[in-house]
């Protein structure tokens, strides 16, 4: 299969393209500079230029670009947030409506759309979008797959959760203080915590670009949702360190503003596209995805 993946300089877009790569697929990427290799493609999504010509064959075209969500959300760094999303998602739905071979259309999204805090409400595709900053830049990103949509193509949103990986910025900043021996559940600890690992992200995004059943939200989460307390001392007891020092919800909200609730507020979400659409996991458990990131 033919890919085309905006966003291929980042974390998951290294990892993708590898993944992909290794599976003997041919993996387009989008770049704003110069192309220096063959398998660059030029695109200024701020205009929407974007030359069509390249992605007439390709069967599946990926958007994991967007602005990193863990910096101080200042007025101008929330419009960065949402215009790094919407206007990337945008160009791509715009293209993939005027080619005519439809292809597939995934987007990177977020399970932050179901609001700052659910409480233990279980969170299935079909629950509705939620109130709060990142929810409303999900309704908007989500939304720009529209001209896509209409056109006929497949369109599936990818919410996912935090990925646990060695390399993956969120998971080292999260094994950090344990690893300093200064760990401990964040807040009160009660809070659903959705997390996922690499290996089961880069096989949920295969199965989804696979699988012509599989569109609209897509969580990507562990299949048993586990509360941050559980991961936390499931990361302890990888890393041979105590967990004895909660961080106050007070210091994380006066530190990082309402970034904080992406690690206080409770998202209880279940995986339920993937797994009625045939999909397993290769680490179902906390443990499993812990031990999985810190090997890799």
């Amino acid at each position: 299969m033919k890919y085309v993946l905006a966003g291929a300089s980042g974390f998951l877009g290294t990892a993708l393209t590898r993944d992909l790569v290794a599976a003997g697929h041919q993996v387009t990427r989008l770049v704003r500079r110069t192309p220096s290799s063959p398998d660059e493609l030029q695109w200024n999504p701020a205009t929407g230029q974007l030359d069509l010509k390249p992605l007439d064959d390709a069967d599946v075209i990926v958007n994991l670009a967007g602005a990193n969500i863990g910096r101080p959300w200042t007025p101008t760094y929330r419009a960065t947030i949402r215009e790094s999303r919407v206007s990337t998602t945008a160009t791509l739905a715009q293209a993939a409506a005027q080619l005519d071979r439809r292809p597939t259309l995934l987007t990177q999204s977020g399970i932050g759309g179901y609001g700052k805090d659910c409480g233990d409400n279980l969170l299935t595709e079909s629950t509705p979008l939620g109130d709060g900053f990142l929810a409303d830049v999900v309704r908007v990103w989500e939304g720009a797959t529209t001209p896509a949509q209409e056109a006929g193509c497949r369109v599936a949103t990818l919410r996912t959760g935090v990925v646990l990986a060695r390399q993956a910025p969120a998971f080292q900043l999260l094994a950090l203080p344990f690893r300093l021996g200064l760990g401990g559940r964040l807040g009160s600890g009660t809070q659903y915590f959705p997390v996922v690992s690499l290996q089961d992200w880069l096989r949920a995004v295969r199965h989804t670009a696979e699988h012509d059943e599989v569109e609209g939200p897509v969580n990507i989460t562990l299949p048993t949702p586990i509360t941050n307390k559980t991961f936390t001392q499931a990361l302890a007891t990888h890393l041979h360190r105590p967990a004895l020092l909660p961080v106050p919800a007070i210091a994380m909200t006066t530190a990082l503003g309402e970034f904080a609730w992406e690690l206080l507020g409770s998202k209880r979400a279940l995986p339920t596209t993937l797994q009625t659409t045939g999909f397993t996991f290769a680490h179902p458990t906390p443990q499993q995805a812990i031990a999985a990131a810190l090997a890799s």
